[in-house]
């Protein structure tokens, strides 16, 4: 599967953009993309950025691409020990107009970062000493579209491009906002040099290996697959080289129910350590048995051996262990649960998945920090609110945990959409939000597409 691609053109020059966004043909494309009634200031952020290309690099046809962020819904910490997990692509996105250059050279404007970079490509693609930020994440995309392992045996096409950037996606929050980026620079090279022609899953990888291997950070590949994939998606990665991606047809909307995600506060950046350790130590306990992962291990197999595994690992990866294999089996009957249009059922699982990842995975709050616990305060904050609200009884229809990596950023709340307004109000009240920048409440809608190139068809 192929990223999303919408007709191959030249490309399209910055003056002509305006008209080519309003054009019927690209209505049902934005209509996927974003939420109602955002399309016309999401076509004027468009032709901003190329308007912003212009002054940069000139007038030459541009390619315009769109790679959004995501949602880890189920499958807390499960994809970088070959487990299942199951996500959900959202509106947010990281947009790039970018053009061909002649030379080897990929220079690149971050409008939201205000930053410029250039590196590089025709030579030696081994991390440079001293290179820092997104520039480090360029040279390991590239460097993956040279890696047989990850092609395949082959090697595809490079080239340099002149690109300006422009991302919604929330910093340092946990909707992957770097795999959104790595998605966008991996699709203009297929675009650009390969005739679209790499899969969701080669350009997922090529990301991966730049954050494994360039940006050191041991992330699995969950965040990109999602990302490329759009939709809600279910991934197993029992064998990470060829991942098997199954789209779950489920709107939210259906249910009168919404996907609200709250900033905590903390943020994700230099927490690399802290996300490092657990693969490590899941792996730790996999190595006892024998193994490199813990996928294909069991209850059976983990609790006769108990008090040797806590004597050679640790409690901590023992408790890390108990939680993958359990959280594992939790994202198969998640699945089920929304096949089956048993909402109720999903809802508790989900609140399954966020007590495990608070009392087995450990990643609500930094260890010893005991100044700064964002993610449990809103958390507690939003369990009050469902107890007040009554949206635990009878039946379940709300649902609470940590989002993604954990230790700071974001939780993940489903509510009633009629619930929406009041929990808002609720948080903005505990948070002493004022109302002077943006509200730390993002109520979230599923896109159904995933990295996409905007042409017409």
């Amino acid at each position: 599967m192929t990223e999303e691609k919408f007709a191959a053109r030249d490309g399209i020059s910055p003056a002509a953009l305006p008209d080519f966004l309003e054009s019927p043909a690209l209505r049902a494309l934005f209509s996927g993309l974003y939420s109602p009634g955002e399309a016309a200031a999401q076509k004027t952020r468009y032709v901003k950025l190329a308007e912003q290309f212009r002054r940069r690099f000139g007038d030459g046809p541009l390619k315009v691409f769109s790679s959004p962020g995501r949602s880890e819904i189920g499958g807390n910490h499960t994809d970088h020990n070959h487990g299942k997990v199951l996500g959900a692509s959202i509106q947010l996105d990281c947009i790039a107009v970018a053009a061909k250059t002649a030379d080897n050279r990929i220079s690149i404007h971050d409008e939201a970062y205000g930053e410029d970079y250039s590196i590089d490509i025709g030579g030696d693609l081994s991390p440079r000493p001293g290179e820092q930020g997104s520039a480090v994440l360029v040279r390991g995309i590239a460097a993956g579209f040279q890696n047989p392992s990850l092609t395949g045996g082959g090697v595809f096409r490079l080239g340099g491009f002149s690109a300006c950037v422009e991302s919604r996606v929330l910093p340092g929050s946990g909707v992957s906002s770097s795999a959104a980026f790595e998605m966008l620079i991996g699709g203009i090279l297929n675009v650009l040099y390969n005739e679209g022609k790499l899969p969701v899953e080669k350009l997922a990888a090529m990301g991966q290996y730049g954050e494994n291997k360039y940006w050191g950070k041991s992330s699995g590949l969950l965040d990109q697959m999602v990302c490329g994939a759009g939709g809600m998606a279910a991934i197993d990665f029992e064998k990470p080289s060829a991942p098997v991606l199954e789209r779950i047809p489920f709107d939210f909307a259906s249910r009168h129910s919404v996907l609200a995600l709250v900033n905590t506060g903390g943020s994700h950046a230099n927490l690399s350590g802290e996300y490092s350790a657990i693969p490590n130590e899941m792996k730790s306990v996999a190595a006892f048995f024998g193994k490199d992962v813990l996928r294909g291990l069991s209850l059976k197999d983990l609790v006769p051996k108990i008090p040797d595994l806590r004597a050679q690992c640790g409690d901590r990866a023992v408790l890390r262990a108990l939680h993958f294999i359990q959280e594992n089996a939790r994202v198969e009957e998640e699945i089920a649960a929304l096949k089956g249009n048993d909402f109720p059922r999903f809802l508790s699982l989900i609140q399954e998945s966020g007590d495990s990842s608070y009392r087995f995975l450990q990643n609500v709050a930094l260890p010893g920090n005991i100044k700064e616990q964002n993610i449990p305060v809103c958390l507690a904050l939003t369990e009050a609110f469902f107890r007040e609200r009554r949206l635990n009884v009878p039946i379940r229809r709300g649902a609470a945990r940590v989002h993604g990596g954990g230790f700071a950023g974001v939780i993940q709340v489903f509510l009633p959409q009629e619930e929406a307004e009041a929990y808002t109000a609720w948080m903005h009240s505990a948070l002493g939000y004022t109302g002077s920048g943006p509200s730390p409440i993002f109520i979230m809608s599923i896109r159904p597409r995933g990295l996409v190139e905007i042409t017409a068809p």
